[in-house]
């Protein structure tokens, strides 16, 4: 069983779900434990939730999402108020993320693993990285963390954040010329270096 686990939190359905399974899964005797401590994640410009965990409150206000994190942007989650339980009962935490914190995410998972995720994923890794920092979770703690969904459903959202794809047409021949193209500028930077 992982140590933590965060979540992209919008109207709340998935995270108590989430906690509702470890429980379900100790009841019936498949784990002997089920303390994994549950993190939800919102985008700054969308976070009810957060606020109202900050706040120490049940009542969550509604709020007018400005985020690029459009999958996860609900001002007014119907079942906020289950995240909350779910999150406090499990002994874990809530954090929001800037857009500009979302999008340098993205960037890290792009480059270091290969996954190019939506906003609502970059959200869940930005929101992971301030709850190591914050020391809520230690860093040899396992954590799972939910990457959800793909970044080519939402290409507007970091489009002016990095560097320019390559076009080409979806033929072999015009793949490897393009290849051959980076490697020898490859070459060229590590001679004039």
């Amino acid at each position: 069983m992982p140590n933590h686990i965060v979540l992209p939190t919008a109207g709340g359905t998935i995270l108590p779900k989430v906690a509702k399974a470890f429980k379900e899964l100790k009841d019936v005797g498949l784990l002997r434990s089920a303390e994994v401590k549950i993190h939800s994640a919102q985008a700054a410009g969308s976070a009810p939730v957060i606020h109202a965990l900050h706040k120490g409150t049940d009542l969550i206000t509604p709020v007018k999402p400005n985020t690029i994190a459009k999958s996860i942007a609900i001002g007014n989650p119907a079942d906020g108020y289950y995240v909350l339980r779910a999150v406090r009962e499990s002994g874990g935490w809530g954090e929001s993320a800037t857009d500009e914190e979302i999008i340098e995410s993205i960037k890290l998972l792009a480059r270091t693993e290969g996954i190019f995720a939506e906003p609502a994923g970059g959200t869940t890794l930005a929101v992971a990285i301030k709850l190591i920092n914050q020391g809520r979770i230690s860093r040899d703690e396992s954590v799972v963390i939910a990457i959800t969904g793909n970044g080519y459903k939402t290409l507007e959202a970091v489009a002016q954040s990095v560097e320019q794809p390559f076009i080409i047409e979806s033929k072999l021949k015009d793949f490897e010329a393009l290849y051959e193209q980076l490697q020898n500028g490859k070459q060229k930077l590590a001679g004039a270096a």
